[in-house]
């Protein structure tokens, strides 16, 4: 597994990680308004406004993963399900933290939709800390929709 910073040509292997895997975790756990925003042909174009922000997961030549951090945040986490319980999670999420860390940042977090235990559980795993239920303001063009999920952080010297 190689990890590498995301280039513009990554965008359709990452928008079709993220599509279905965004799908998985959120459907049926958030807000109906959001899952209408998230169509799929909209995230290719996500995809290229945050390639600065992302780093990809290669393994054998294709993109088996990516995550996107701004500041202090580690925005998307997302492995294809072919590639699950391989350890390009535990992989990028590193890099994550790390990338955190250089940015400056003293603690990095993330926010986990209520309803995805699974993320949760390897979050936990991965040494984070459930610090509670909060509005996460999912970003839009039109605005931000509130979405119910749990506040995970980590400091960064740990990271």
């Amino acid at each position: 597994m190689e990890l590498r910073p995301a280039t513009p040509e990554d965008a359709p292997a990452v928008a079709r990680i993220w599509y279905p895997g965004w799908c998985d975790a959120h459907l049926g756990n958030v807000p109906q308004q959001l899952v209408d925003l998230r169509q799929e042909e909209t995230f290719e174009s996500r995809a290229l406004e945050h390639v600065e922000h992302t780093t990809v997961a290669i393994v054998n030549g294709e993109v088996a993963g990516f995550v996107m951090v701004l500041g202090d945040e580690v925005e998307q986490v997302y492995v294809s399900a072919a590639h699950r319980g391989s350890g390009v999670a535990s992989a990028l999420l590193a890099a994550a933290e790390q990338r955190v860390a250089s940015n400056g940042r003293s603690v990095a977090w993330l926010a986990v939709v209520a309803g995805n235990v699974r993320a949760r559980r390897f979050y936990e795993r991965q040494g984070w800390t459930d610090e509670g239920l909060f509005d996460h303001q999912a970003p839009h063009p039109d605005g931000p929709v509130p979405v119910p999920a749990h506040r995970y952080t980590k400091p960064c010297p740990a990271c």
